[in-house]
């Protein structure tokens, strides 16, 4: 089966926590501290962070009180954006992207079940922004049991 891998798992998770810190008006959040959140490797996270600049998707703020922020808002952020800066194309198999892949596509019945399962999943998640996902987590942290003394 198709699966998203650790760098597309953990650059979502890296992304919500920067839209939980863009909320509550602290922008700028040190990559170290993402790190301990999240229980991901610093270099890990380093590696990560890359991708998410080049496609605008963060941004680094030098100086003290500076660290990594969302370069928009968590509203106009999808997930989509951010598989494709860490996974590259959201398309099941190469020949919907590419189509000059396979000589094969002008008599390939499967390659019309490709595009459409493709087409459904990239539109789910350009439906997704990292606010929705905000809400999720919010719901989920109120109905999480307490602790007991």
């Amino acid at each position: 089966m198709i699966r998203v891998s650790t760098k597309g798992r953990y650059g979502t998770r890296l992304m919500l926590n920067l839209a939980r810190h863009y909320n509550s008006g602290n922008k700028a959040v040190i990559l170290r501290n993402v790190a301990e959140d999240e229980q991901i490797s610093i270099r890990y996270l380093e590696q990560i962070i890359i991708s998410l600049k080049i496609y605008k998707l963060v941004k680094s703020i030098r100086g003290a009180g500076g660290g990594y922020t969302l370069a928009r808002k968590p509203s106009e952020i999808t997930i989509c954006q951010i598989l494709e800066a860490l996974e590259g194309s959201c398309a099941l198999v190469d020949c919907v992207e590419d189509k000059d892949f396979c000589s094969r596509l002008p008599t390939c019945a499967a390659y019309e079940i490709w595009k459409e399962a493709s087409q459904i999943l990239k539109d789910y998640f350009e439906r997704v922004t990292l606010q929705y996902l905000l809400e999720i987590c919010e719901k989920k942290q109120k109905a999480k049991p307490k602790a007991r003394r």
